[in-house]
């Protein structure tokens, strides 16, 4: 069979017409071969007529007009084995065999990894449970007492918050915002605000702002701030207690999430006391932050803090223990106190609100103490400009603001801005690592001007830190002294450091470490199972 197509440079397209011709015998084809000959002349076309396309090309030594294909044979495509076929080759003991060593294997392999699983169950420690933590023991609280030098009232502070937010600090203690007269106790109304700072509309956006930060706004409540007795006078304390209770009412139905009292010991002893604590800290809702009460004591030892701390069941106390400059002194507060770390707050001028400068003199110094509070066990308590150093001789000098954008050009600013990354930097790294969010605490080593401790939760990094805040090089030799299986390793790196001559990430050895004068270090080493 021949198949004749036609040249389909003359058929209309997209047609293609095939022409079958049936093979005839030589006479008859002799005849028809003259025809044949006409239909080429007619079908050929003059080479200057042909389109020039690649498809006008015609095969060479085929008739022009017909292409001869060869149609292949029918191929038998294989279908696989019937069903019957199949089941008979799965009979074979070939087969049978294969399917049993599979399925043993398996299951072998099953086994093998729940008895594994197991035995790191067993053998591995288990992780320790973690500490009931509430908002104020995650981060450093941060403390404005006037308002209006730190941003110009309450409308200027809600401007502020995002600066204040990148501290990592968990809450705010304002004011006291009330006005009242020196020593006076009428007229007294801790319910209004004091019109110079700004109205209750300012407050309520401030609360807003911050509560979608995650900040908590805590209101200083003590009734006389103003004059030499918190409470007037001891006759005064109940019926002041009882204003209180009200405005603390009234405070809460606003948003605020807690209050701040100076002279907290003095009104303890009273019988309103109670009324007051259930208050603030009764009729919590599962679900809802718990609020906080903190008492400010004064000149108070580390003994009667642990005193007031178990008979008033207040859940946070500020002390001035930080004040004294002995080293011994120091620690020892901290042996004494930090089983109750959780309702404990530390500060350097906290309690006067004073900033920090006034205490420590020169940017070393303050970069060693921010690293010492916020590093210690406890809730540390900072008052602005803390975080960059903030100096002046009035009582509350004007915030210093934007000090990281500026110092590019006021070099004056300079070290206000590496102070603040310093502080932001700790404030970060407390956050995240537990050993010091939480930790348990050992003493290492005290003198009269340095000290040193270690922080330790289950296994996670352990932080050491070390502190020289005298005026002569210290060589500490630290020592660790416990039965609960806490060991220290010989050597350990440089974290964070003031000090030139410990660079970040270098090695230092723990028998024998040397501090220059007014420098800090923050020594890492890992937990070995």
């Amino acid at each position: 069979m021949i198949l004749s197509v036609p040249d389909r440079r003359f058929l209309p397209a997209p047609c293609l017409y095939l022409r079958l011709e049936i093979l005839k015998p030589a006479s008859v084809m002799t005849k028809d071969t003259e025809v044949d000959m006409k239909d080429v002349e007619l079908n050929e076309m003059d080479p200057e007529k042909q389109p020039m396309t690649a498809d006008a090309q015609v095969a060479v030594g085929e008739k022009n007009g017909s292409v001869k294909l060869k149609v292949p044979e029918d191929e038998v495509a294989f279908t696989g084995l019937s069903k019957e076929e199949l089941m008979k080759v799965a009979g074979t003991p070939g087969w049978v065999r294969t399917r049993w060593m599979l399925l043993v294997l398996f299951w072998l392999g099953w086994v093998g990894t729940l008895v594994a699983a197991i035995v790191i169950i067993v053998k591995d420690p288990r992780c320790k449970s973690l500490p009931e933590m509430n908002w104020w023991n995650d981060g450093p609280l941060y403390q404005i007492p006037d308002v209006d030098a730190f941003c110009g009232g309450l409308a200027g502070l809600e401007q502020k918050l995002d600066d204040i937010g990148q501290l990592k600090v968990k809450g705010l203690l304002l004011g006291p915002l009330h006005t009242v007269r020196e020593n006076q106790q009428s007229p007294l109304n801790l319910k209004e605000i004091d019109p110079a700072v700004g109205g209750k509309e300012d407050l309520k956006s401030v609360l807003k702002k911050a509560n979608n930060k995650g900040i908590k706004v805590v209101l200083d409540l003590t009734p006389n701030y103003k004059g030499s007795n918190p409470w007037f006078s001891s006759g005064d304390i109940g019926s002041v207690l009882e204003q209180v209770k009200a405005a603390a009412e009234h405070w809460l139905e606003f948003g605020v999430s807690g209050f701040k009292l100076s002279g907290f010991n003095v009104a303890s002893n009273s019988p309103h006391w109670s009324h007051l604590q259930t208050v603030v800290q009764g009729n919590h809702t599962k679900g809802t932050s718990k609020r906080l009460l903190m008492g400010v004591v004064e000149h108070k030892s580390a003994a009667s803090v642990h005193q007031l701390l178990n008979t008033t069941g207040i859940p946070l106390i500020l002390s001035d223990l930080l004040s004294s400059r002995t080293g011994g002194e120091r620690i020892r507060a901290m042996d004494h106190l930090h089983a109750q770390q959780r309702q404990v707050g530390w500060g350097l001028g906290a309690i006067q609100q004073d900033q920090l400068s006034k205490q420590a003199t020169g940017p070393a110094l303050i970069r060693l103490y921010q690293l010492l509070l916020l590093t210690m066990p406890g809730t540390p308590v900072f008052t602005y400009g803390d975080e960059i150093g903030l100096e002046g001789n009035q009582k509350h000098p004007k915030m210093v603001w934007n000090v990281e954008t500026e110092a590019a050009h006021n070099k004056s600013l300079e070290e206000y801005a590496a102070t603040r990354k310093w502080f932001k930097g700790l404030s970060d790294l407390r956050g995240k690592e537990r050993s010091l969010l939480h930790g348990d605490y050992y003493p290492l080593y005290a003198s009269n001007s340095s000290l040193s401790f270690l922080r330790v939760w289950d296994q996670s990094e352990r932080y050491i830190t070390a502190v020289n805040w005298g005026a002569e090089k210290q060589t500490l030799k630290l020592n660790l002294t416990t039965t609960e299986g806490v060991e220290l390793p010989k050597t350990a790196k440089v974290k964070l450091s003031t000090d030139s001559k410990l660079q970040a990430e270098s090695t230092v050895s723990l028998d024998s470490m040397e501090l220059e004068p007014g420098q800090a270090v923050l020594l890492q080493f890992p937990y070995t199972g």
